[in-house]
């Protein structure tokens, strides 16, 4: 059990890689807090895999555009469950649009929720750690952190602003005993991208070179490595998660 009695928040925990990363953390015996938007079905959710991993799981309504939200989210899974180990900062929207096209709101929210608000948890969960003496930060990035695509400015401005965060939280937290990494995942097959129509969803489908999109336990998975004490030396980290997108094209 890799995660044995630690404390772990998901944010964006009540579906797809979120909810993924929650169920394999509790597999490895770990404690999971659930934190997503109050009408997200986190709390049937957590009350689900309670049936099945002797009441483990918590959900905590929290959105990450709101300071005090965040910071109650760390004080209350404190409170309960005495300290937090591991944290999946993985709440984020999409959203595409030209660039000159793009309105300032959209622009704005786009950036609150996937750059400012990776920061705001990122920020409670070192003042936490640091008390402790010990954590894993797990940033929750893309292939658009490392890699341009028509249509998403804001969307890429974000994640490449997380990827370079993590380096300097990083940085910081290391002589405090805390590790700060981020995953950057490829195209990941859920609901939404079925939603697409087949010739788009093979377009995807073709940019990866080992010829599949990817599954949400498989980011779940490198989250788990990342945030358990087998990456005991990695800090600092960007790991691709993508079925080769980023290495190039044949």
């Amino acid at each position: 059990m890799r995660m044995q009695d630690k404390s772990v928040i998901v944010t964006g925990g009540a579906s797809g890689i979120g909810l993924a990363s929650v169920e394999r953390c509790l597999q490895e015996g770990a404690n999971v807090v659930i934190a997503d938007l109050e009408n997200s079905g986190g709390q049937a959710r957590a009350t689900e895999l309670n049936g099945k991993h002797q009441g483990r799981c918590v959900f905590q309504a929290v959105d990450v555009t709101d300071t005090a939200q965040v910071d109650r989210l760390f004080a209350d899974t404190v409170a309960e469950l005495g300290s937090v180990d591991a944290v999946f900062n993985n709440a984020g929207i999409g959203g595409t649009c030209a660039a000159d096209e793009l309105e300032d709101d959209e622009y704005l929210r786009i950036i609150d929720i996937n750059l400012n608000g990776v920061f705001r948890v990122a920020r409670a969960a070192l003042q936490v750690m640091y008390r402790q003496g010990s954590g894993s930060i797990v940033n929750c990035a893309s292939i658009l952190g490392v890699f341009g695509q028509t249509g998403t400015a804001a969307y890429t401005a974000a994640k490449g602003g997380v990827v370079n965060m993590t380096r300097t939280l990083a940085i910081e937290a290391a002589k405090k005993g805390v590790r700060v990494n981020a995953i950057g995942p490829g195209y990941i097959d859920t609901p939404l991208l079925a939603a697409l129509d087949q010739e788009l969803l093979d377009g995807l489908i073709s940019l990866h070179p080992i010829g599949r999109l990817g599954r949400a336990e498989e980011i779940a998975n490198a989250f788990l490595f990342l945030a358990s004490d087998e990456a005991s030396f990695v800090t600092g980290a960007h790991l691709l998660v993508d079925g080769g997108f980023t290495a190039g094209k044949s």
